[in-house]
């Protein structure tokens, strides 16, 4: 007990003594004895009293030493402090209350009282001010008049601090109606810098959505307005019901708990419940790993369930408040829409209380007609409570209902406010009923960097993406996918499958399989043609293909292409596959998202499509595509000044892959540079945006030497660059021609001519060398990678068609890598021939050709074995 270590204080205290040794053992003591307390299961809400109390004592001893008891000035406890309520890191917020401007030893003894409590280990916020400043700070400042009117006196004169709390009441500043107006506002920024979300995956406990904060805000409101000191009298006022209340309170519970955790594990004040912290607190708070469910998730599904309950019933309430608080004197403005709503004050609500006992399908009628009426400004505070009430009746009869059937598919099938209904269905908890295997993935997350948002989320955001596509003043984001869109039969089959493609995350299995069968299922059960269930089924089953095939095959391989058209068949399943695939991978992680992701899907997309086009028994031959692109790029060449045997002797030093690999216009730069060159010895390097490609292409011509994509490798690093994709070239006259795809290491273009002009004197000055021996910058890992302990996995395979070895290689992602597997490749003496760049959240996927210094594959198994090992050994330091 904190309590217990004040008794030795007062006896040093009571012998004239000013012990700040012990004054700081015993505030340093205090948090072991709240951490044994904690551990042994006392509830949280008497520990953060606890600690307040505590911290109330050590002030009240302090303060009688330093000011003298007839000083004009009060010592007043504000903020979550002034509520009584204080975490073992919190600041100690305090206001020190003056009658008039301090002057003379009243400022010499409140320095060294406020010093004094820094010095015994107090992380003290302090404001000085007078009764006037107290009440013209509050006037500007929403912030501050919140403060005072949660302060709480400690010290000092008592009636001066009464006069205070008098002077900056309702009645005198920020009357409750301006009062609530400002704290909704502050709120509603406070959840956009959140993205209005309280799914993401490393929250801040207090001030995301559904957070500690909107409990606050609700208490603010009931104490301004009403008067209340405890959330209780809501449900005295009618606000909410006993039920809420007691999921209000354990919701807050929780949250207290988490941070109380937290705070105990960081020693600081921290309210982001970030990834080292997560899976501690979840074993701390007994949970344990099952099969295809870790305790990290299932502790984090909770917090998240938690939370989205916290947030409804934020919602809800505030909506109440508005109505009382705002307009409670004024005439109700309402509108029939039918024999079951109406509208009241530009909000949906039922006409009778007992409508949806009588009739449940309205429950889902409810958000067609929000769509319908996009005046509507939302669901009434009082139906909202109701649907909450009635939503068990969603039930096997009510989903084999033809009536909740089409009233589903008519949802989706709306031309506006499809994801807006959706999102609500799921606030409201309807479609996690209505969709039973919905409800298995709502507040789920994956403990990994791939994915930044809950499962449930992440799908609401997919068919927000897709919905885009279908809207005209969106149509420049993504051109391709808009007018792929506008040709689509049924948009909402595309609904259906963003709905389901995840459905089965968490659950055992293969995800996608498991959620084909359930999309299958659920497109029969809402009477969708056999070629429709068939169609959404395959989409979700495959619904990684594409993306996977993009960003781990080379696509410019008309092999790769050929492939990738026979799994899909036909162009109405690419159609829906590539625009689901970029709606997937922009909501799985939104910064991820770069112009090179959506030049892969694109390219795909259209050599895929000319494929089927042409027709999946007549692929096209190579010699003729070969043929095509230099017949295109000898005339362009020629037509700058080059001859045509001075292209046909240079094409005759590189091999078909470049040709295959290769646009007309690439071939075209490329000779240009290549020719040009008059010192082969000395580096040439050009640089040029590639709009198909959706990067910078950086083009390196110098004669061939060993190791030089060791050293190129580690320059582009050391220039914060990010390499996408590196082709390694080199002709059968020994001269080296490589191109690297890169892009800013913040997914933008090289831009600037000052940035072009470094990048290129930094490679030419330092390729000249001719020898390379140097080593590359260590990275250490990012905090958040490494909290993952992601294996690298190497594999070893033979291309002999190409004459050479593949070396796959999956390892944490981190700044650095390229360059570090280089020098591995440099020590053992490896060539490498070319080298496909992948990453996936925090995995990087990297393949990488090569062979040895004669050009031919490696074939010994312990040079191999000896290669992979240090591998391994370098990407593990």
């Amino acid at each position: 007990m904190p309590h217990s270590l004040l008794p030795g204080l007062d006896r040093q205290l009571a012998a004239d003594e000013l012990p700040l040794d012990s004054f700081r053992a015993c505030i340093k003591e205090s948090i072991p004895a709240l951490a044994r307390r904690f551990h042994a299961g006392e509830p949280v809400e008497a520990l953060v009293t606890a600690r307040a109390e505590f911290i109330d004592q050590i002030l009240h001893r302090a303060w009688q030493q330093f000011l003298p008891p007839d000083a004009e000035v009060a010592l007043a406890a504000v903020g979550g402090y002034g509520r009584g309520e204080l975490h073992p890191a919190s600041d100690v917020d305090v206001l020190i209350l003056c009658r008039h401007e301090p002057a003379g030893a009243l400022v010499t003894s409140l320095e060294q009282f406020i010093t004094f409590l820094w010095d015994i280990g107090l992380e003290i916020g302090q404001s000085v001010r007078t009764l006037s400043q107290c009440v013209e700070n509050a006037e500007a400042d929403i912030t501050i008049a919140t403060n005072l009117m949660e302060s709480r006196w400690l010290a000092g004169e008592e009636s001066l601090f009464k006069e205070m709390r008098e002077a900056t009441g309702p009645d005198k500043i920020w009357p409750s109606d301006k009062f609530f107006t400002a704290k909704y506002e502050e709120q509603r920024k406070r959840h956009r810098k959140y993205e209005d979300t309280a799914y993401n995956l490393e929250p801040n406990i207090k001030s995301n959505p559904g957070g500690l904060r909107d409990i606050q805000m609700i208490g603010w409101v009931v104490k301004r307005h009403f008067g209340a000191e405890t959330l209780t009298e809501l449900v005295a006022h009618g606000f909410l019901t006993e039920t809420e209340y007691q999921q209000l309170i354990e919701g807050q519970s929780l949250l207290w708990k988490i941070r109380f955790a937290l705070h105990l594990i960081t020693g600081r004040h921290d309210d982001r419940l970030s990834f080292e912290y997560q899976r501690s607190i979840a074993r701390d708070f007994g949970y344990c790993d099952k099969d295809g469910n870790l305790a990290v998730e299932q502790f984090m599904q909770r917090y998240y369930l938690t939370v989205l309950r916290l947030n409804r019933l934020n919602e809800m309430l505030l909506q109440l408040f508005q109505t009382a608080i705002l307009h409670g004197n004024r005439p109700v403005s309402i509108t029939r829409i039918n024999n079951r709503f109406q509208a009241n004050d530009g909000f949906l609500e039922i006409r009778n209380n007992g409508i949806f006992a009588r009739y449940p399908i309205a429950m889902l009628e409810m958000f067609l007609l929000l769509e319908q009426h996009p005046e509507l400004k939302g669901v009434q505070a009082s139906t909202i409570r109701l649907v909450r009430a009635h939503r068990h009746l969603i039930d096997d009869a009510f989903r084999r209902d033809i009536r909740a059937r089409s009233l589903f598919m008519e949802i989706l099938k709306q031309p506006e406010g499809v994801t807006h209904a959706l999102r609500r269905m799921n606030r409201y908890g309807i479609l996690a009923r209505y969709v039973p295997e919905f409800g298995n993935i709502v507040g789920r997350m994956q403990f990994d960097l791939f994915h930044v948002y809950t499962v449930d989320e992440h799908t609401l955001r997919v068919i927000r993406n897709l919905r885009r596509f279908a809207i005209a003043e969106h149509k420049h984001e993504f051109p391709l996918c808009s007018g792929v869109f506008g040709q689509l039969p049924k948009p909402e089959l595309l609904y259906i499958t963003g709905l389901f493609h995840d459905i089965a995350k968490g659950r055992g299995g293969d995800h996608a399989e498991l959620g084909a069968i359930d999309a299958h299922r659920f497109c029969k059960v809402h009477d969708l043609s056999d070629y429709d269930a068939d169609l959404v089924s395959w989409l979700v089953k495959y619904h990684l293909h594409m993306s996977k095939t993009a960003q781990k095959k080379d696509i410019e391989d008309p092999n790769v292409v050929q492939e990738f058209a026979q799994l899909l068949g036909d162009p109405v399943r690419l159609d829906y596959l590539y625009l689901l695939t970029v709606a997937d991978i922009r909501a799985t992680d939104p910064r991820k998202w770069n112009s090179w992701k959506a030049s892969l899907l694109d390219r795909l997309y259209h050599t895929t499509r000319q494929a089927l086009l042409r027709g999946l028994n007549n692929p096209q031959d190579q010699i003729e595509l070969i043929e095509e692109k230099q017949n295109e790029a000898r005339g362009q060449l020629i037509g700058k000044g080059f001859s045509a045997s001075e292209v046909t002797d240079l094409w005759l030093t590189l091999n078909i892959e470049y040709f295959l690999l290769n646009t007309p216009d690439e071939m075209v730069w490329h000779a240009e540079k290549m020719l040009s060159q008059e010192n082969r010895l000395l580096p040439s390097v050009s640089i040029r945006k590639s709009v198909r490609r959706g990067c910078d292409e950086i083009f390196i011509c110098r004669e061939n030497r060993d190791h030089l994509f060791a050293q190129t490798s580690a320059l582009l690093d050391q220039l914060q660059l990010n390499v996408l994709e590196a082709r390694i070239r080199t002709t059968s006259n020994k001269l080296s021609a490589n191109s690297f795809y890169v892009l800013e290491k913040d997914g933008n273009h090289i831009t600037g001519g000052s940035r072009v002009e470094e990048i290129i004197a930094a490679l030419e000055q330092n390729l000249e060398s001719p020898v390379y021996s140097g080593k590359s910058t260590p990275h250490r890992l990012p905090r958040k990678i490494e909290q993952f302990n992601i294996a690298t996995e190497i594999d070893v395979s033979q291309d002999s068609e190409a004459l050479r070895t593949e070396i796959h290689i999956s390892t944490a992602d981190r700044p650095g890598l390229l360059s570090a597997v280089g020098e591995v490749f440099t020590e053992q003496n490896i060539r490498v021939q070319n080298a496909k760049i992948t990453t996936l959240g925090a995995v990087a996927e990297d393949v990488f050709y090569v062979t040895d210094q004669s050009d031919a594959p490696l074939t010994s198994e312990n040079e191999l074995d000896q290669l992979v090992n240090q591998l391994k050994q370098r990407l593990a330091d």
